[in-house]
């Protein structure tokens, strides 16, 4: 099959490959391993299958795609990147979208690649028309760009080439396409931002993070609802909720929310609004951010007391994310016997509402009443210190038939010794015991001396 395959490419050389030949390249070279199709192909087959991609010819082309996406992932990217640039940089210029794919999914390779990154840094034509694929009508191909953009800015020399020279004036200018693409660039620019805080400086300094910021900020009640959700994924790593606090931004969301109240429109972006509060609750601390900003507490409660089904879901799934840390159970558990009539609602909805909503209050529920290890909580080692035998069984090694059992046990025992409160109630002498028993491991035997008697049998 690989002198088949051979064949066929010298004949694409002198341009003799009818369709039903292509037809058969195609699917020749599926059937011959990459390295044998690496031994057999020179720059002169390739260059003839790239000049088969101005073809008009739908079927011709969509073949031609399909053998070279094949031959190239057979070649190793730095060689791709040195030998084929134009090729590629021409494909994203295509107006087939199968072969800008095909480009893209080649430029994709290359920036996973430590050798081959550094190459495309060189080749600013092509980096620039990777930005412009950004702005294009299929969605496949900007995400594969954006995709590319953000590898190659992991690198120094990848954030100075495309925040530090004229790529930046062109990441601006396809911004200006219209508001899809200009939410694509702020997708890539929060990407970006989110490997480190050297990368969110550089983002920081092209002045675009303070241009998502503006949008978010400004009039428009749906530009609000879309934006909100990129500085939410900002907020997800430390040096994001950092710069956002630094700057005043998590104040100016609270300040939203709270003028929100008369804002008929705020249905719209409030929702986003209170999931970035409850995001942060979990990343950073749910007392903090409850007790810094109380309007997201109270406002979590006016839409889960409210009669509206999309503000319900919204406030329920709130609640369950803040409920699932033993932290913000204790916050809720401040607000006393509203949470307790709050709770009652969820519980009445959980049986009675709309198959959604039941599912999502469920969840809630099962989120508020979750202890991982109900062994830390000061309340429950009482009732263990208060049940008869209950730590005698904790320290005896001999009750535990299998492994499972053995090691049940051990991570109770674990749970307790890394307790604050296990020494006071528990006693010294018990506290010493469950220490010997965790640092021994679960499967500790204590060993037995025997004397042998002569003679005995």
């Amino acid at each position: 099959m690989a002198e088949a395959v051979a064949e066929l490419l010298e004949r694409a050389v002198r341009r003799e490959l009818p369709l039903e030949e292509l037809r058969a390249l195609r699917l020749a070279v599926q059937a011959v391993p990459p390295a044998a199709l690496r031994a057999r192909l020179s720059d002169e087959h390739l260059a003839a299958l790239f000049g088969l991609l101005s073809s008009s010819e739908r079927e011709r082309l969509s073949a031609c795609v399909a053998v070279l996406e094949r031959l190239l992932q057979a070649l190793d990217p730095l060689y791709v990147i040195q030998n084929l640039r134009e090729e590629l940089r021409k494909g994203l210029f295509h107006p087939d979208d199968s072969v800008k794919i095909l480009s893209m999914s080649q430029v994709g390779r290359i920036v996973e690649n430590t050798d081959a990154v550094r190459e495309i840094l060189n080749s600013p034509e092509l980096l620039r028309q990777i930005i412009n694929c950004i702005g294009g009508e299929k969605i496949a191909v900007a995400k594969e760009a954006i995709k590319s953009l953000s590898r190659i800015a992991q690198t120094q020399d990848g954030l100075e080439a495309l925040f530090v020279s004229s790529l930046l004036s062109d990441l601006k200018n396809v911004m200006a396409t219209n508001d899809v693409v200009r939410y694509r660039v702020y997708e890539l620019i929060v990407e970006i931002s989110s490997v480190s805080a050297d990368s969110l400086n550089y983002c920081a300094n092209s002045g675009l993070i303070s241009d998502l910021i503006g949008e978010l900020t400004g009039d428009d009640v749906l530009v609000r609802a879309t934006c909100i959700e990129m500085v939410t994924s900002l907020a997800h790593t430390p040096h994001g909720r950092q710069y956002l606090a630094q700057q005043g931004i998590i104040d100016k969301i609270s300040n939203i929310i709270i003028g929100a109240e008369s804002d008929p429109f705020s249905v719209f972006y409030l929702p986003g609004f209170i999931k970035f509060f409850g995001n942060l609750a979990v990343v950073d601390s749910p007392q903090q951010i409850c007790e810094r900003y109380p309007v997201f507490m109270e406002k979590v409660f006016e839409m889960a007391e409210s009669n509206d089904p999309t503000m319900i879901g919204v406030a329920v799934d709130t609640l369950g994310i803040l409920g699932s840390s033993v932290e913000g159970k204790q916050v809720l558990q401040k607000s006393r016997s509203r949470f307790q009539n709050l709770l009652n609602k969820i519980g009445h909805r959980a049986k009675n509402a709309p198959t959604e909503l039941r599912l999502r209050c469920l969840d809630a529920v099962s989120s508020l009443l979750y202890l991982p290890a109900i062994a830390n909580q000061a309340w429950a080692q009482k009732l263990m210190v208060n049940s008869p035998g209950f730590v005698e069984y904790i320290v005896d090694r001999s009750v535990e038939p299998d492994k499972a059992s053995k090691d049940a046990k051990y991570e109770l025992v674990k749970a307790l010794v890394n307790s604050k409160t296990i020494a006071e109630i528990f006693g010294n002498q018990y506290y010493l015991r469950l220490r010997a028993y965790l640092h021994e491991g679960p499967y500790y035997v204590k060993a037995v001396s025997t004397t042998a008697v002569e003679g005995a049998e």
